[in-house]
């Protein structure tokens, strides 16, 4: 009888070396911090990291990983849970389009937080990131989208057990200890799609909170707690219980370390759901290939995705005029008329005012959609009608983003919070982390966002 899932993945995780993994992996890990750390800070002065810093401060305690924005250390738990809200309230961070969850704001912050609690070197750190990302590919792509069909949002569902493997390996906890872990972890797992229906902020929790309890469940099994060594394959395990169905253990684990499903991972450039990005692409080629006035649309039907409909499509009310940020990250018509009037979209586009603007509204009660199950991946159809009766149509699919792009978006976020002499440093510092024999200067630039937090 061959091993637990857990503890396969366990040994595999805990082998891994920074010398090990193949060069574009190493370049990976190095941009997948860049993007979490500016969305971290890019969310220090929104008001759910605010309320969540301001708890932890209150009965945290203290401890050695750096919050963000915070002038004291707390344990690493507490850290991840603020950080990993932050890094998530703007729906801006990287997805893997099979499963649809977001990696970057469950593996990192852990990674961080964790790592420099035990004063992990910045090989170290970076190995766990990779790592993470790796088996939160193998792990949700197991599950696919039948999570979220069934209302669960499938990263609440895997963010403590994707969180107990990368603690446990920076922990520097054996494989049969980090196995114990992720079978205490999968019993956190958890959140539903109830924030779609009305603007809950359980969404951005499921992070934090994902982050918090696999730190919990690695800190205990470091020490002897025992976890159930069949939660993700044997009886009543993760899968079943939430699905109805066992993954095949050997799928799973086919290919570690040959075979990279983590690059799947696809970065955002634009701060809404991920299935909307390449319906943005196409929105902003046409007003540049056209030139096209806002005033000349007559409108704009979309083909989306059937599992994809009540995510930003439905209910047509909220989605024509969201009422807060979070409804606005969600609509379809609201980015689309966004990006027909301003030529862009960004972190403004979210804000209270923005939200308001009649122009951006009548625009946006003028997309309309059609119902497809061929779309693949994230693909996109829109068809364009102006004023004078012509049809433009466009289909297509993400666009790749460079390591460039990602640099400016760093900046984009960084530099409001850190000045922009600072923001340019800290990627210095990112790239300088594998030779670095701990992560003191991430823990300086995280601190030194308190200055900016405290003035909005």
């Amino acid at each position: 009888m061959s091993d637990p899932l857990a503890a396969r993945l366990a040994e595999w995780l805990s082998a891994l070396a920074w010398k090990l993994l193949p060069p574009r992996q190493q370049e990976l890990g190095e941009l997948r911090l860049l993007d979490s750390l500016g969305l971290i800070l890019g969310g220090a002065t929104s008001e759910a990291t605010a309320i969540a810093r301001g708890y932890v401060a209150a009965y945290g305690g203290a401890g050695r990983s750096t919050l963000i924005a915070g002038s004291a250390g707390t344990p690493p738990g507490w850290t991840a849970l603020v950080n990993g809200i932050a890094s998530h309230c703007w729906d801006f961070d990287d997805t893997f389009p099979d499963s649809v969850i977001h990696p970057g704001s469950m593996v990192v912050p852990t990674a961080l937080a964790v790592g420099e609690d035990t004063g992990a070197s910045g090989a170290e750190i970076l190995t766990a990131i990779a790592g993470g990302y790796e088996i939160a590919a193998r792990l949700a792509g197991a599950g696919g989208r039948r999570f979220h069909a069934r209302g669960f949002h499938a990263s609440g569902i895997f963010a403590p057990v994707i969180a107990a493997f990368v603690a446990a390996r920076l922990m520097r906890s054996p494989p049969s200890a980090m196995a114990s872990a992720v079978g205490l972890a999968a019993s956190m797992s958890g959140g539903l799609l109830a924030f779609l229906a009305d603007d809950g902020w359980s969404k951005w929790l499921h992070f934090g909170w994902g982050n918090f309890g696999g730190i919990l469940a690695a800190g205990l099994a470091q020490h002897g707690f025992r976890g159930p060594a069949g939660a993700l394959d044997g009886r009543y395990n993760l899968y079943d219980a939430f699905l109805g169905l066992t993954p095949d253990p050997a799928a799973v684990a086919a290919g570690l370390g040959t075979q990279w499903r983590s690059e799947a991972a696809l970065f955002k450039l634009y701060p809404c759901a991920h299935v909307i990005h390449p319906y943005i692409d196409l929105a902003l080629d046409l007003r540049r290939s056209l030139s096209l006035a806002p005033q000349a649309v007559k409108q704009v039907i979309c083909t989306v995705a059937s599992w994809a409909v009540p995510i930003v499509c439905a209910p047509a009310a909220e989605k024509i005029r969201p009422q807060t940020a979070l409804q606005a990250i969600a609509s379809l018509p609201f980015q689309l008329a966004s990006a027909l009037i301003d030529g862009r979209v960004g972190l403004d586009t979210l804000a209270a005012d923005n939200l308001d603007r009649p122009e951006v509204q009548a625009l946006a009660a003028k997309v309309e959609y059609v119902v497809t199950d061929d779309h693949e991946g994230f693909a996109a159809e829109i068809a364009l009608e102006t004023v004078t009766g012509e049809i433009h149509r466009r289909a297509g699919r993400l666009v790749a983003v460079t390591p460039e792009r990602l640099r400016e978006k760093f900046l984009d976020l960084a530099s409001p919070v850190l000045g922009r002499f600072q923001a340019e440093s800290a990627i210095d510092a990112i790239r300088q982390l594998a030779a670095a024999p701990d992560a003191r200067q991430i823990g300086r630039i995280l601190r030194s966002a308190a200055n900016a937090a405290a003035k909005r």
